[in-house]
């Protein structure tokens, strides 16, 4: 494909993202797929927001409502959010986070399904979440092997699908993408910081239960007096 070529297809792209007024729901919910799949929308990114791999800055119009990551328990962020300069300028209108073919893609908080289905050859789901305003914030999943159905309603951390092998834009990934409307917006920001920051679980001793190995172990009791040997 020549240069000039690809540039027209971002462009279609491009301009199908932004959308004309008054797409209905389901033609909302196939336009953000399509940005989804290509990892690059129309919308330009907040005013103040600037690019910043893979830290998390809070965004206000971001509730953090998120109940665990996208995929696995901490996945590494292959690229960050990249808001671009201008509606058309160059980008990254969400994360990509590893995650190989066949891991399961969950539900980040809880909402409903606005769209799920093949677009441009790579399978999307689309999720309003519920509570977070009019309109309401929508995440992204690409490339995903779907099991839910436009309409559905979905609690947190409950499978959407599965990450199909051949990646849209980057191999071995998932994009994962945030949308009020058509402004995109950074993904991460719907993590509480619990999520960003979460180390290796640690087992805490439960009360009234003996410790392994310990059961051998005699009660304390004072000590008694100490006395010279007798002569």
């Amino acid at each position: 494909m020549t240069v000039l070529a690809v540039v027209g297809v971002l462009g279609v792209l491009g301009a199908l993202a932004a959308g004309p007024p008054g797409l209905t729901p389901r033609a909302a919910g196939a336009v953000a797929a399509a940005a989804a799949v290509s990892g690059r929308g129309a919308a330009a990114a907040p005013r103040g927001a600037a690019p910043e791999g893979v830290r998390r800055v809070p965004d206000p119009e971001v509730p953090a409502v998120a109940r665990n990551w996208p995929v696995g328990v901490r996945p590494a962020v292959l690229r960050g959010w990249e808001p671009p300069a201008t509606p058309y300028g160059p980008g990254h209108r969400g994360v990509d986070l590893a995650a190989a073919g066949g891991t399961p893609v969950r539900a980040v908080a809880a909402g409903r399904v606005s769209f799920a289905g093949p677009v441009a050859g790579r399978g999307v789901v689309s999720l309003e979440l519920a509570g977070t305003g009019d309109p309401p914030l929508r995440t992204t999943y690409a490339p995903v092997e779907a099991v839910v159905e436009e309409g559905d309603v979905v609690a947190a951390g409950e499978v959407l699908g599965s990450v199909q092998p051949a990646g849209s834009h980057c191999t071995g990934c998932l994009h994962w993408g945030l949308l009020r409307g058509d402004v995109y917006l950074n993904p991460l920001s719907l993590l509480p910081q619990w999520l960003l920051d979460a180390g290796p679980s640690r087992l805490l001793p439960v009360l009234g239960v003996p410790l392994p190995g310990r059961a051998e172990v005699s009660p304390v009791r004072p000590a008694a007096p100490w006395r010279r040997p007798p002569p």
